[in-house]
């Protein structure tokens, strides 16, 4: 009789992370004999672990913080395009020839979350505006320049914005903050990609006035789910879409590569994690 398969979510701390409810949820919902869990892993324990899943004691797994970048690091060459933009890796997995591989799901997933809530919203001719200068803000520019969306980058740091602008190429800019309302007024897309407005930090302070009222607004942020942000062009009547979509359609990849069947991000999935998140507030 074979070992069920097991995967797994490593990171330092790792007791905030919801991916062993969301993985645990669907092996009960299709009937797999399977396993889910959250390990612990020390920032030097790194190499020993990768050398536990190469001798095969996992499927595979996720990566969270700190490790997404030092495990990209340590699996150069067995990685995708994907991963290979935003120098990070979320999802690990033995590929066909038997070697451990890795890539990021982060930028499949915000565009599916985009595509289920705001059909439509990558139109021809698109422009967007993200907010960040960080490994999110990276992975989602290198997302939303794949579907021809051009890309306007703000933060406060332009260094950070003009070094993912020259990685990524193309239609991706970086521009000044002071000039963020005049990008802002031709936007399609806002996107929050920074950690402001998550639950402990301050919020995003920016005057969205002018926005158009047309345009989508989305936050990786989901926790609060509803961010002020969120609630601010909610309430002018622009259409939002939070950070929890993301964390659910993320994980779709990575199930279907360890666990053979592609899982459905459903609305009784998203209560699931919902309820526990509202259970867990500080």
């Amino acid at each position: 009789m074979s070992t069920p398969p097991r995967a797994f979510v490593i990171g330092w701390p790792i007791g905030h992370s919801r991916s062993p409810l969301i993985h645990r949820y669907w092996l009960k919902a299709y009937g797999i004999a399977g396993s889910y869990d959250a390990v612990a892993v020390r920032p030097e324990e790194l190499a020993g672990f990768l050398a536990e899943v190469r001798a095969g004691a996992f499927v595979g797994g996720n990566v969270t913080v700190p490790h997404k970048e030092s495990i990209f690091r340590l699996l150069a060459g067995r990685t995708d395009e994907r991963a290979a933009a935003v120098e990070a890796v979320n999802t690990l997995y033995q590929a066909a020839d038997g070697a451990l591989s890795a890539t990021n799901t982060d930028i499949a997933g915000f565009l599916a979350n985009l595509d289920a809530e705001t059909p439509g919203w990558d139109r021809a001719g698109g422009r967007a505006v993200l907010l960040g200068g960080g490994g999110a803000a990276r992975g989602i520019a290198f997302a939303l320049a794949s579907r021809g969306i051009a890309v306007t980058l703000v933060n406060r740091t332009r260094a950070r914005t003009e070094d993912i602008a020259r990685r990524i190429g193309g239609a991706v800019t970086a521009q000044d903050w002071a000039a963020l309302p005049a990008h802002l007024a031709e936007a399609d897309l806002l996107v929050n990609a920074t950690s402001l407005g998550m639950t402990g930090n301050p919020p995003l302070a920016i005057d969205l006035d002018p926005l158009p009222r047309d345009a989508v607004v989305a936050d990786i942020v989901y926790a609060p789910l509803e961010t002020p942000l969120l609630a601010a062009a909610r309430r002018r009547g622009n259409a939002v879409v939070d950070g929890l979509g993301m964390l659910l359609h993320q994980a779709v990849p990575g199930f279907e590569r360890w666990f053979g069947v592609r899982p459905e991000v459903t609305a009784a999935l998203r209560d699931l994690v919902v309820a526990d998140l509202e259970g867990h507030r500080p």
